[in-house]
């Protein structure tokens, strides 16, 4: 019995004396953690380390609704060298740094529509692709008609910010003629299927779809096409015949999605307590979003290998809340179905039919 009282004695001194020499040293430890922080991270391209192929980056896959862990709706995609981003939700720029977007490459912006879940990022964006970026030229912001009124209404909102950073930092730094956005409008031909190839260089081609997202019109989804691979990418829209059709054979397929039932209990809840236009809110958003059971029958049909679901409403704080927000979308559709998480990337190598998914977060 004596040494096993010893024995914890020993344990006990060794343990204070650790404690005793951490709290003496915690400074230098401290410093040389940080030291170690900046050797693997700051100016190292992570990207670099990815293979040819079709990347996307899940920088925000949340709502307008207030989310500690999804930033508003936003989508980085690699096409072999070639950056891009499809719409820019609120805290999805900082969202993209953390994940190692190299923005530095980023040639244009796309936006699915003008809500300003889609496009209150811009701004952010705008100037870290200009000074961070180095940009020599506005920014390409492609998107429906208002798009233009929207960058405009960004740059004018920024111009005296930037007139600071010229200033600060210099016009070899922050070159006057990159700052801000340059807008083009996408004129779709008529019809409630309709398509335009707004992109096709190379082994690039990028589609504009419209969607239904009534009464936001246009709207339009994008299918993006790299060597082989391939992703569609709904926006906002209920069940479209017209997206899936544009879907055909996709990959991966990234398509909103809102839970009826969790929304109508939040609702009610509301009503009850005598907030009665917010409630009518959460009743009117039901008819404009997807079930996660609609989006999985628009992958069955289209033919997708996966599917991902993104602009997650409402907010699920939990991973435990995954399956009640799914219901029976494994039902409707065979493939793997992933609930979208910021920080995620999704990687579709050329020569391959794998999808691969890492936590960059």
């Amino acid at each position: 019995m004596r040494w096993i009282i010893r024995l914890l004695l020993a344990v006990l001194v060794l343990a204070g004396l650790g404690l005793i020499g951490f709290q003496a040293f915690k400074p230098q430890i401290a410093k040389r953690a940080f030291a170690r922080a900046i050797e693997q991270n700051v100016g190292v391209d992570r990207s670099a380390a990815l293979t040819d192929g079709l990347h996307v980056y899940l920088c925000g896959t949340g709502s307008p609704m207030p989310d500690v862990t999804r930033a508003g709706p936003c989508l980085g995609i690699l096409a072999g060298e070639r950056a891009y981003i499809v719409d820019v939700g609120s805290g999805s720029v900082r969202k993209l740094a953390q994940m190692g977007f190299p923005m530095a490459r980023l040639e244009g912006v796309y936006l699915t529509h003008l809500h300003s879940d889609h496009i209150d990022g811009l701004g952010e964006l705008m100037l870290q692709a200009w000074v961070g970026g180095g940009r020599s030229a506005p920014l390409p912001i492609t998107g429906p008609a208002g798009t233009g009124e929207v960058v405009a209404g960004f740059n004018a909102a920024y111009r005296i910010d930037s007139t600071y950073r010229i200033a600060h930092h210099g016009p070899a730094i922050a070159d006057p003629a990159g700052y801000g956005g340059e807008a083009f409008e996408i004129r779709m031909p008529a019809g409630p299927a309709a398509r335009a190839v707004i992109l096709d260089e190379g082994n690039l081609r990028i589609t504009a779809v419209r969607v239904n997202h009534a009464p936001v019109e246009p709207a339009f989804g994008y299918r993006i096409d790299y060597k082989g691979r391939s992703v569609a990418i709904s926006g906002d829209t209920v069940y479209h015949p017209g997206f899936i059709a544009a879907s055909e054979g996709a990959d991966l397929m990234l398509h909103e999605a809102l839970d009826p039932e969790m929304v109508s209990q939040i609702g009610e809840a509301l009503a009850a307590r005598g907030q009665a236009n917010t409630a009518q809110i959460f009743a009117d958003i039901l008819d404009y979003h997807a079930s996660p059971e609609d989006a999985a029958r628009a992958a069955s049909e289209a033919g997708a290998d996966e599917l991902v679901l993104y602009h997650i409403v409402p907010p699920l704080p939990s991973r435990l809340l995954e399956p009640m927000f799914l219901g029976d979308a494994d039902e409707a559709f065979d493939g793997a179905i992933t609930v979208g998480r910021d920080g995620i990337i999704f990687s579709l190598p050329v020569g391959s039919e794998g999808i691969d998914m890492q936590e960059a977060l």
